[in-house]
């Protein structure tokens, strides 16, 4: 079955000041250096402060595993020999983005004179999961059933409780942040490859995008591969983390291409039942409560997640997966990056030391 199912993982990253730990340009120095070492896996991105790593195409979540720590060690190591620190987190708990440059590419240029101050302030970083399908047709299938699951691994990933100095009161505020930009969000349903190209057709002829890779939603058939893209998750602390997210996303698709193959498939909810749980996700992460819509109730959302579990019982062995699966119970019981940022803050009282933990947090897990 893994031969389906390939992966690709994307991760933002922060670049720091040691010394005040703020945000802080690298004038591309790191992206340069890096590209040296690990090629095109390492680009710059919008703001100067921000670094982007992706993994090569990954044939089962050990490769994916070994891929991403790679990249992490390199990141952490040339950063750190220019003088540097990088940390993975949703949102940086104090820095300004009034304060942040722009990268000097025209196609960031554009953006920022399309959408001025959303753009400005989208200081966000994100973790990016591609699940390899076997056509753009079975893609669309699977992305009009995962889409209900969105909260519930969302929920697991939740890293940015801070937001230009205050605690937001959100586990994950990088959402809200990214709310203010269009096409953003949970996806609508489409009942086929051809209604979904038919509406990037009508976006494109209108000029409301240039090209389908604006189409910035939790959850797209990628424009461009036959892979569907999971982009909901705020960027994990860790790599144990970001490799379990990983796994989960696979293995609900696997599932969902199980039923499909039987002849069954998953109820499809609306996208405004799904966005409810979203919202729940992003303001109390593990701690609050989401709909089971088949019940018409609230449940415990650590509840749903062990439900969630049981339900790609199945495939996870066919993926050989389950010693990276298991990894989500420990997340439900120790919580996740947003909970332990707010317990450092509890006990220190003090932004600069949740940065530190951030840093330090990196390259746990491999």
């Amino acid at each position: 079955m893994s031969k389906n199912f390939t992966l690709g993982i994307e991760e933002e990253y922060m670049v720091l000041d040691p010394t005040t730990r703020e945000l802080r340009s690298h004038e591309q120095s790191i992206v340069e250096q890096a590209h040296k070492v690990i090629k095109d896996q390492v680009k710059a991105e919008m703001h100067q402060a921000v670094v982007e790593v992706g993994t090569r195409i990954c044939y089962n979540i050990d490769e994916a595993l070994q891929d991403i720590t790679l990249l992490r060690q390199t990141i952490a190591q040339i950063a750190g020999d220019l003088g540097y620190g990088i940390g993975a987190s949703g949102t940086h708990p104090f820095s300004k983005w009034e304060m942040q440059l722009i990268t000097d590419h025209p196609r960031y240029f554009e953006i920022v004179n399309e959408m001025q101050d959303a753009a400005r302030s989208n200081l966000i970083f994100g973790l990016h999961v591609h699940v390899g399908m076997e056509s753009r047709q079975m893609a669309l299938h699977i992305a009009n059933s995962v889409r209900y699951f969105l909260p519930h691994v969302f929920a697991l990933s939740t890293n940015s409780p801070f937001w230009e100095g205050r605690n937001t009161g959100f586990k994950s505020f990088r959402t809200k942040v990214f709310d203010k930009f269009p096409r953003t969000g949970i996806p609508d349903f489409f009942e086929s490859i051809e209604e979904y190209d038919n509406y990037i057709k009508l976006l494109i002829k209108t000029n409301c995008i240039d090209n389908a890779k604006k189409i910035w939603w939790d959850l797209r058939v990628h424009p461009f591969f036959d892979t569907i893209e999971f982009r909901v998750c705020d960027v994990p602390l860790t790599v144990r983390e970001t490799i379990t997210i990983t796994a989960l996303f696979q293995a609900i698709c696997a599932k969902i291409y199980k039923l499909r193959m039987h002849n069954l498939n998953f109820i499809i909810y609306n996208r405004a039942l799904v966005n409810e749980n979203k919202w729940r996700a992003s303001r109390y992460g593990l701690d609050g409560q989401l709909i089971d819509f088949g019940k018409e109730m609230e449940v415990n959302t650590r509840a749903l997640i062990y439900e969630l579990l049981d339900f790609i019982d199945d495939v996870v062995d066919e993926l050989g997966s389950r010693h990276i699966i298991n990894n989500v119970r420990d997340i439900l019981e120790t919580g996740t990056g947003a909970d332990a940022q707010l317990a450092v803050f509890q006990e220190t009282q003090h932004l600069p030391a949740v940065v530190d933990f951030i840093q330090a947090k990196f390259l746990e897990g491999y």
